[in-house]
């Protein structure tokens, strides 16, 4: 299957592509999360919602894998180094109280995705502690027991946690698209760069392709897993 994208066309194999939609959790995109709390407009990721579900529904409908990314730590932070949680100014810190529970801790309300966006079973969820999702995570041998060869990415933030496993896919030997409106940043300028930066080169990283594109190569397949 071939998408229009940039830096040039991208080849899509049918059912070893996996959709991998990072960290779209309440904690980042809602008020009262860790994102506010770092003194970001959150309402600037919301944007990115329905063009994420536009993908996860063409994706559930064809029956291909399917991987959910959170950002969190442990309850007692462990897994959260004092550079990481120390680091800035922040109104509120990692595993600290919040109007939606203790910020970036698993299990807690702000930790969960948002509700447009929520796993059903059988999807991968990958609980990351770091910025990529392949550190210190079982995502590498859930997307080899599946035969994935091939990911599509949606999600947020475009020049943090989903450029860094974009990256982290790119070492392993994926061939990764980015969706443009399905990602989007607290700063406008840093989402422009990073698509840059992806396609650069050849597409040194990956490639990128609007969302219309990608659906109209997906309406272009049979349904389910082929």
């Amino acid at each position: 299957m071939k998408i229009d994208a940039q830096p040039f066309t991208f080849e899509l194999p049918p059912g070893r592509t996996a959709l991998v939609i990072i960290d779209m959790q309440r904690d980042f995109i809602e008020p009262g999360g860790f994102g506010a709390a770092l003194g970001n407009d959150v309402s600037l990721l919301e944007s990115a919602i329905a063009p994420t579900q536009a993908l996860l529904q063409a994706w559930r409908a064809r029956g291909w894998p399917v991987v959910h990314t959170r950002e969190s730590h442990a309850p007692d932070l462990h897994d959260c180094p004092p550079a990481k949680r120390d680091r800035g100014q922040p109104a509120l810190r990692i595993g600290d109280p919040g109007p939606m529970g203790r910020l970036l801790v698993r299990g807690e309300p702000g930790n969960d995705i948002v509700p447009a966006l929520a796993p059903l079973p059988g999807e991968i969820v990958i609980d990351k502690p770091g910025k990529g999702a392949f550190y210190a995570t079982p995502l590498q041998q859930a997307l080899q027991a599946r035969g994935v060869t091939h990911l599509v990415f949606a999600g947020v933030t475009t020049e943090v946690c989903v450029q860094t496993t974009m990256r982290e896919a790119n070492d392993r030997g994926y061939d990764s698209l980015l969706v443009d409106e399905a990602t989007q940043s607290y700063f406008p300028e840093f989402k422009a760069a990073t698509l840059a930066m992806i396609t650069a080169q050849g597409g040194i990283v990956g490639w990128v392709a609007s969302l219309a594109a990608v659906l109209q190569a997906l309406d272009s397949a049979a349904p389910g897993p082929a």
